[in-house]
């Protein structure tokens, strides 16, 4: 459900059939809203689109891990 093209908002990665960045999405979780209050605000989105968002953004987390270290 994720795609990414560089003619469609400058290469980020959007929900496929629209132009809604998954940053977008990832914000509005963050900011704690519910998927129903995301869907109000954008449309064209579904319930699908939001959990896709997540699990994109939880595989981008688990991608750029770096092991703590103390040293400072």
């Amino acid at each position: 459900m994720i795609t990414t093209d560089p003619l469609v908002c400058h290469g980020q990665a959007t929900i496929r059939g629209t132009r809604i960045p998954v940053s977008v999405i990832l914000d509005c979780l963050a900011a704690g809203m519910t998927t129903a209050g995301i869907r109000e605000q954008y449309p064209t989105l579904t319930d699908e689109g939001v959990l896709a968002a997540a699990a994109y953004g939880a595989e981008l987390a688990r991608d750029e891990f770096l092991p703590f270290s103390d040293e400072r």
